[in-house]
């Protein structure tokens, strides 16, 4: 593997360029453009997935993954993790250490220089890739590298299974982010089907003994104290200042000796339990024995942690807590980490929006209504086309890493030129038009849970828009999987000679994600 120099600090002379999202489809990695010199991480990317054979869109997914590609002034994170690829150094993750010695760089400087951080993360993934054997043409398979991203965690089994899974999903539905300065990071869409090896069986599934919604992985008895001297009367907010599986890692650590009773993911809202209710996390001092906490993914520094599906599966969550335990539902008893007693943190922050948090917690304000992709029909578009349609193409196609232009429902060349991009990675005819295929497609992109009859959420919806607009016949798109919707499956597995089962697997997914 290769290592740079000892004592190299400075940015090294740009040898590749930032190239543009939609060249990244193949193998994961972008084909070289002409060098602006404006698109500094871009070019960091690119030169660091060269550097090491990394496909650069795993790179820059696993660094979403960690830190939405913010290195925070090179401030640690709760795990002790350090820039945008969230190099650790704590007593059971030495990555930091470990970038260190195969670059060359200084600890200081792969803490702060961002360059240099992304580069040490790349050399890192890339000596997971070695130790499990990966060869030269393994390593341009962006599937094959699932096992070494799951090693990147630093976390074991089911948890290093989740976080590998999140930098999938991240690859299968797309990016298309700005950074703090201003620049574009994408990533592309792309059907992906990890080989998971031994971590195949490592799924988190374990229903939450409290709370029915959530999993269940349990902390380190080490991180809390077995009942209560207080009566649960409150429910403290916090952030968790890292990821969710790097989260839910770090309680899992007898070292850290800290937890939280629930974590949410930003995402989608999914929600973990770590420990029982009637057991008291540390997580608020003086408020310990007397509270339930709750971690949201993130950093209180940047709202883009903070989504629409975290606030309601959160709101959720709370309610049923108050419920449960007779806790009022106001800003006495629901409160954040920072207005604890004893306390000195700043979480949630400023940017935690507490106004729509407690219509949502109170009940008001928290129905979903119409959403902006969801249709009875969906009609043909192409150039010159106008109206919710072409939206919900140019929402889409931006989401998924495809540049169509602003969201304003004019059918202009920049949306036909996404388009075509989209088309070209999924095999079907670019032609510039969205008919059924290229709706079917884009509709279904994303991730491909195992859905059956009594399955609900957003992947749920996500199959009803697809099935809608593959069958060209209304399948109602409420997010429950019924009878209705078991019927639309198993008629489009008939027509399209797949398995007849009713099941939504992998087949039935990779079906809709190529059009068919």
């Amino acid at each position: 593997m290769p290592r740079r120099p000892a004592g190299h600090t400075g940015r090294r002379a740009a040898v590749l360029a930032a190239v543009a999202a939609t060249a990244l489809v193949a193998t994961g990695h972008p084909a070289p453009a002409a060098q602006t010199g404006q698109d500094p991480m871009n070019q960091a990317f690119t030169e660091a997935a060269e550097e090491f054979d990394v496909p650069r869109d795993l790179l820059a997914a696993v660094g979403y993954g960690e830190t939405h590609l913010d290195g925070h002034a090179g401030r640690p994170s709760q795990a002790n993790g350090y820039g945008v690829m969230h190099l650790v150094s704590n007593p059971t993750n030495r990555s930091l250490e470990k970038a260190a010695a195969l670059t060359g760089e200084s600890a200081a400087t792969l803490r702060r220089d961002a360059d240099a951080n992304i580069l040490g993360g790349a050399a890192v993934l890339r000596s997971h890739a070695d130790a499990l054997g990966l060869d030269r043409a393994e390593r341009r398979d962006i599937d094959a590298w699932y096992p070494a991203v799951a090693r990147y965690s630093g976390a074991r089994g089911a948890v290093a299974a989740l976080y590998a899974d999140t930098v999938y999903t991240f690859l299968a539905e797309g990016l298309r982010t700005t950074v703090p300065g201003g620049e574009r990071i994408s990533v592309t869409s792309r059907p992906v089907s990890p080989q998971k090896g031994s971590l195949a069986t490592a799924d988190v599934t374990t229903q939450s003994p409290d709370y029915p919604s959530a999993l269940w992985v349990p902390a380190s008895s080490a991180n809390y104290a077995t009942g209560r001297t207080a009566t649960i009367d409150k429910v403290v907010v916090h952030v968790t200042q890292g990821s969710y599986a790097g989260s839910i890692s770090w309680f899992q650590n007898p070292a850290s000796q800290v937890s939280a009773h629930y974590l949410i993911r930003s995402s989608d809202g999914e929600i973990t339990q770590m420990v029982r209710d009637a057991n008291t996390a540390w997580h608020a001092r003086s408020a310990n024995a007397s509270s339930l906490g709750i971690e949201h993914e993130g950093y209180v520094d940047d709202p883009s942690w903070f989504t629409d599906p975290m606030y309601r599966s959160s709101a959720a969550l709370t309610a049923y807590l108050c419920n449960r335990y007779g806790i009022p539902k106001d800003r006495s008893h629901v409160i954040g980490h920072s207005e604890a007693p004893g306390n000195d943190h700043t979480d949630p922050g400023v940017n935690w929006n507490w106004t729509y948090y407690m219509q949502l917690v109170g009940g008001s304000g928290g129905g979903s209504g119409s959403d902006e992709l969801s249709f009875s029909s969906y009609a043909t578009q192409q150039s010159g086309s106008s109206g919710a349609q072409v939206k919900a193409v140019q929402k889409l196609l931006n989401d998924q890493g495809y540049a169509a232009g602003a969201v304003d429902g004019s059918f202009g060349p920049a949306t036909k030129s996404a388009v075509q991009a989209f088309q070209t990675a999924r095999g079907l005819t670019a032609d510039g038009t969205v008919g059924p295929k290229t709706w079917t497609a884009l509709l279904s992109a994303g991730t491909t849970p195992t859905l059956v009859k009594g399955s609900s959420g957003d992947a749920v919806k996500r199959l009803q828009r697809s099935l809608t607009a593959a069958l060209g016949s209304t399948v109602a798109i409420d997010g429950a999987f019924g009878t209705a919707t078991d019927t639309a499956v198993r008629g489009y597995q008939s027509s399209r000679g797949l398995t007849v089962d009713g099941s939504v697997g992998p087949n039935t997914w990779a079906a809709l994600q190529n059009g068919r």
